[in-house]
Parts: C-alpha cells; sequence; structure tokens
C-alpha cells in the first residue's frame, strides 16, 4: 500500500538562522533519485573509516585468524537479525524492499564461495582477515562488472552493477566488525532534517524513520542502487552522488534538497528558500494526484482499455510494481537466477523462483523470458560447466538469446519445466529472447512440447490451457519477418532498445555516436509498425517494451500505431497511465499518419515532442 505523508515540519526558525547568519548560498548537483522538495536543518551522520590493511601472518596464526573471521561473521549474522527486527517500524513498501536483501547477506554469509574464498586465502596466502575479505570481495565483484561491454544494456548494466554492491557490502560488514570499528548512528536525528553524508548503504537507509526525515543528500551513490530504490520506497526526496556537499556543509546550515532535479542547496536565500516551499507544496499534491491515479483505469477518453504492466529484473523490485498500479508483469528477467553462482540453477530452484513472483501477482499475468545471456555477459555458472562458448569477437552479433538456448537445449528444457511449474499458481507466458527467424522458434516449441509430454507422463501438476509460447522482436530481421513469426508463435514483444540499436548500428554506450541513437528515427518507427500491423492481422497479442514504453511523451504515437500494451519500468507506470487518459485513439491515429509520412527525424520530433495534445 502507498502510503501518504504530509511532509515533516520545515523548521522555520533554523531557517531564519542561518539566513542572518551570513554563509553563502552553495548549490551542489547531483543524481535525482527520489521526488520531491524538502527543506530542512542539515544532519551529518558519519561513520569512522574501517581501514583493511594488507598484513600476512605466520602458518602458526592460522586458527586464531580463522577464528576472528568466524567471530566477525557471527557478529554480523546477529547484526542482521537486529536488522529484520527493526522493520516494523518501516512502511510496507520499505520492509517488502529491505526484507529479501537482507535475506541475500544473511545467505552470503553461510555457506557460500565469498567465505570459503576468505578462508581459501588464509590458509594458502597466510593473509591476515580483513586484507582476505577484502581481496575476495573484490575478486567476485571484479568478475561481474567484467561481463560489462559496450552492448550491455543500461538495465542490465545496473543489476550487475547492484549485485557488485551487494558482495561489497558485505565484505565492508565483515571488516568493520573484525575491526570493531564502530557503524553510522542516526540516534541524535532531528525531526524534518536533512540527512547529508559521503554514503548511504542500503542497511543504514532501512535504519532511517520517514515520518522525522525530511530529505537525503549524499556524495556516493547511483539511480538503480538499492539505496536509491530505498529512499523511493520510503517516499523521501533525494540526490546521491551530489560531490562535496558533505565537506562543505557546517551546523546549522539549512538545505534544499530538489529530488526532480538533482540539485542540493546549502544556505539558500529567501528568495530560493520561498520557491523551494512551493515546490514542497506542489510536490505533496502530485503524490496524492498519482497515488489517485494509480486507481483509476487505463483507458483513453473514448474508452479504449489499456493494459500498462511493468518490467521485473530483480524480486525485490515487486513492492513497486504493487505501488505503481501495474497490471502484471510484461518482462521478468530470469538471469538474476543465474548470477553470483557456481552451478545452474536446477528445476525446483527455478520453479520456487517463479511461483514466488507469479503468487506475488495475485492473478495478474507474469510473462517470463528465457535465458537472454550472450558471450559478453559471461555467466560462471555456464562456462564453468561447458554450456557456453569463450566470448565472441562481436557478442552483439554472436551466441546469445535463443541461439544459445538451441545449442544448449538442456537450459531451456529446465526453464520451460520450471515455468510450467510455477504456471498453476497463476496466469504465465513464455518469451524467447532474440529470434530472428522461424527455424528457431520452431525448433522451440519442439522443445516446449517435448517438455509438456515428460511432465504430463510423469504426473506433474502443470495448466491445463499450457502457457501461450511468444517472441521478443528486437532485430531489423525478426521485425520483417513478422508476418512469418505472426504464424508461429503466439505473442509479440516489441524490444524498442536493441531494436533501434540494431536498426541503427548504435551503441548508446559510445559517447562518439550515442547522439545517434533515436528511437524516433523514420526506418525504427516503420519496423514497429510493420511488427504491430503483422500481429493484429493474425489477431495475435503484441506488446512494446523498453525505452520507447515508459515514455509518456511517445504513448500517444503508439496508441496511433496500433499498441494497444504496454511493458515499462514501474516508476514509469503512472505517467504512461496519464498520457493515456489524456488523449483519443482517433486523435492518436492522426498523430502516427502524420509521423510515418515524414522521412526526416528532426521533423518527426518536432511533431512528437511539441504536439499539442487537443
Amino acid at each position: 500500500m502507498n502510503r501518504i505523508k504530509p511532509p515533516p515540519p520545515q523548521h522555520k526558525r533554523p531557517i531564519a538562522q542561518s539566513i542572518k547568519s551570513g554563509r553563502p548560498e552553495a548549490t551542489f548537483k547531483g543524481i535525482p533519485v527520489s521526488p520531491g522538495v524538502a527543506i530542512g536543518p542539515v544532519f551529518g551522520a558519519h561513520e569512522p573509516e574501517a581501514k583493511a590493511e594488507y598484513r600476512t601472518i605466520e602458518p602458526s596464526e592460522t586458527p586464531g585468524e580463522l577464528a576472528r573471521l568466524e567471530d566477525a561473521i557471527a557478529r554480523s549474522r546477529k547484526q542482521l537479525g537486529k536488522l529484520r527486527a527493526n522493520l516494523g517500524l518501516l512502511p510496507d513498501e520499505s520492509q517488502a524492499e529491505i526484507a529479501p536483501l537482507i535475506d541475500f547477506y544473511e545467505r552470503m554469509l553461510g555457506s557460500t564461495r565469498l567465505l570459503e574464498g576468505v578462508r581459501q586465502r588464509i590458509r594458502e596466502q597466510f593473509l591476515a582477515a580483513e586484507p582476505a575479505v577484502t581481496a575476495e570481495a573484490e575478486s567476485l565483484a571484479g568478475l561481474l562488472l567484467a561481463r560489462l561491454t559496450p552492448e550491455t544494456s543500461s538495465e542490465e548494466r545496473s543489476g550487475l552493477e547492484r549485485r557488485a554492491e551487494e558482495i561489497r557490502e558485505i565484505g565492508r560488514r565483515l571488516v568493520r566488525n573484525l575491526t570493531f570499528a564502530p557503524f553510522r548512528s542516526f540516534a541524535g536525528l532531528p525531526e524534518g532534517a536533512i540527512l547529508v553524508s559521503e554514503a548511504l548503504r542500503p542497511a543504514d537507509a532501512a535504519l532511517l524513520d520517514p515520518s522525522r526525515l525530511a530529505g537525503v543528500a549524499t556524495e556516493e551513490g547511483g539511480a538503480e542502487g538499492h539505496t536509491a530504490v530505498m529512499l523511493r520506497a520510503l517516499g523521501v526526496p533525494a540526490v546521491l552522488g551530489a560531490a562535496g556537499i558533505a565537506h562543505a556543509m557546517q551546523p546549522g546550515d539549512i538545505a534544499v534538497v530538489d529530488g526532480g532535479s538533482g540539485a542540493v542547496t546549502l544556505n539558500p536565500s529567501p528568495t530560493h528558500l520561498a520557491a523551494a516551499r512551493r515546490g514542497v507544496t506542489a510536490f505533496a499534491r502530485e503524490r496524492q494526484r498519482l497515488a489517485r491515479l494509480c486507481r483509476l483505469p487505463a483507458e483513453t477518453q473514448d474508452g479504449t482499455s489499456i493494459d500498462l504492466q511493468a518490467n521485473l529484473e530483480l524480486p525485490i523490485e515487486l513492492p513497486l510494481i504493487a505501488q505503481s498500479g501495474a497490471h502484471g508483469i510484461g518482462l521478468l528477467r530470469t538471469e538474476f537466477l543465474f548470477m553470483n553462482r557456481e552451478s545452474v540453477p536446477d528445476e525446483e530452484t527455478q520453479t520456487e523462483a517463479y511461483r514466488t513472483v507469479v503468487e506475488a501477482m495475485g492473478g495478474d499475468p507474469v510473462t517470463i523470458r528465457a535465458l537472454d545471456w550472450g558471450g559478453e555477459k559471461e555467466i560462471e555458472a555456464l562456462s564453468s560447466q561447458g554450456l557456453v562458448p569463450s566470448a565472441d569477437v562481436n557478442p552483439a552479433l554472436g551466441l546469445r538469446g535463443i541461439r544459445l538456448l538451441l545449442r544448449r537445449p538442456e537450459l531451456l528444457e529446465t526453464q520451460f519445466a520450471a515455468i510450467l511449474r510455477a504456471g498453476v499458481a497463476g496466469p504465465v507466458r513464455i518469451l524467447l529472447p532474440m529470434v530472428t527467424h522461424v527455424g528457431e522458434v520452431r525448433a522451440a516449441r519442439e522443445i516446449y512440447d517435448r517438455v509438456v509430454r515428460r511432465l504430463r507422463r510423469a504426473r506433474v501438476r502443470i495448466p491445463d490451457e499450457l502457457p501461450p509460447l511468444g517472441i521478443m522482436i528486437e532485430t531489423p530481421g525478426a521485425a520483417l519477418s513478422a508476418d512469418a513469426l505472426a504464424l508461429e508463435a503466439d505473442f509479440f514483444a516489441i524490444g524498442t532498445n536493441d531494436l533501434t540499436a540494431y536498426t541503427l548500428a548504435v551503441d548508446r554506450a559510445e559517447a562518439d555516436v550515442a547522439d545517434l541513437y533515436d528511437p524516433l528515427h523514420p526506418a525504427v518507427l516503420r519496423l514497429v509498425q510493420f511488427a504491430t500491423e503483422a500481429a493484429l492481422r493474425m489477431r495475435m497479442p503484441v506488446s512494446v517494451c523498453g525505452e520507447m514504453a515508459s515514455n509518456p511523451k511517445l504513448t500517444p504515437l503508439l496508441l496511433g500505431l496500433g499498441l494497444r500494451s504496454f511493458s515499462m519500468n514501474a516508476s514509469a507506470v503512472p505517467r504512461v497511465k496519464q498520457a493515456v487518459r489524456a488523449v483519443m485513439i482517433d486523435w492518436c491515429a492522426r498523430l502516427a499518419r502524420r509521423v510515418m509520412e515524414q522521412s526526416d527525424p528532426a521533423r518527426i520530433q518536432e511533431i512528437v515532442l511539441g504536439e499539442e495534445r487537443g
């Protein structure tokens, strides 16, 4: 449930004192991670550094060093237990966000590669516990980050970076307990204050009381990390990555945090302060309006119903989907199950993971994409068992998606079986990634049918009506073959991010050509139109996902092209719904016809982004 709280008191008296103090106004630019405007006195929560200097030990000291490590593990587990006990003080959505993260931390403190690696470094390299922990955590994090390439999508990139940070975080906790360094304390946080610090960990965010805290500003952090997700769940205006803010603040300063623009201002001028107060009021009204909007149907002014669903990369994001008003998951990425493991997850493990998500959606449909992994995104569990070859010279054009799955059908068979079994908990659909021709769909369906027969012979419970088998349209080849593919697949999901990149031969991560990445390029739009019309002619479901789906400015155009189902990041759902409810389908169709007559991308931008919504 999304709780709407009034902003905490803004402490007019300290503000007046700050203005009289004569300290000049100073603004710091950071990354906006949680919207809203907050005003309040600064509160610095400093945490002493826990140093893990490189130190070796004598072989005779090994048992004592291993004992120190076990003691630190026990202390860390106890701290996580206390943190879990304190979750009841948080809003429901925040509890649901942090609980799975604590589960992960606790699992990392069990029989995992991290701790086995630390023990091995102590026994074989004769490292002290502190540097052994740091070295092993950095090694595992580095293995994850080594999978990043220019072809890695932004969402996959953020997932890898989050997982690497989780490993580093558990390492930092162990080092802090090994050195008995104190943890950050928020005991003295006054009501209505702005928390300012160099960094804020997810476990720190879980200790914050949103009814007392006005806002957060840190020097480190990004928009996709667990801390950012936690702050959004808490509903606290926040800016991360504002370099210099923690060192510039002084006791008695007043701060304005603008979680929409990413600006943090110390000692605002009277004019700036007045504008900020208007922003506080406007944001409170906007939250109330969007909260009401979540409960309203996604339909146009002439009554056309539109299906708005959310993408899901990690199960911890489920609370955000519930808050957004999305009806179902349009794209569940299954790669999270294969990450940070020494072995491929078996059928039971996958079944349980998928069933958990399906049950959490309470009857809303869940579309589960089969493993989409390529040479540039090496999974240790796959490579260690010889299930994937070495990285391709050009991984974006190599063995990835359905190509890999058909080369190693045991992977696909296990996923099919797990999804079928999870399908008894609620409606599911299966999505095949990176399909380029009909032969791939036919081969996958043969495997699918074989798995169905095997499960039925074994009297394993699966849905009476089998989950539909659909395909991603994310290459020009698939889009141009959409009429033939529509005869083989049960539904389409148009992946606009990869479709744009492959069509224009542009990598968004490459600075020299990033400005050429344009989803409104006429070639991209024609491929979207061709695939959509092919599906509609077959009366087959078709959806759109990616950045185009989440941009409310493009919603009328996509509606005009015939699309009625969208899947996006959960945070984008309310504003896309707002765009849907503001238009009529006939007007959208006229807009689409005007756009598709154009050959100049600049002119298309003018029509789509500058069009008055009449």
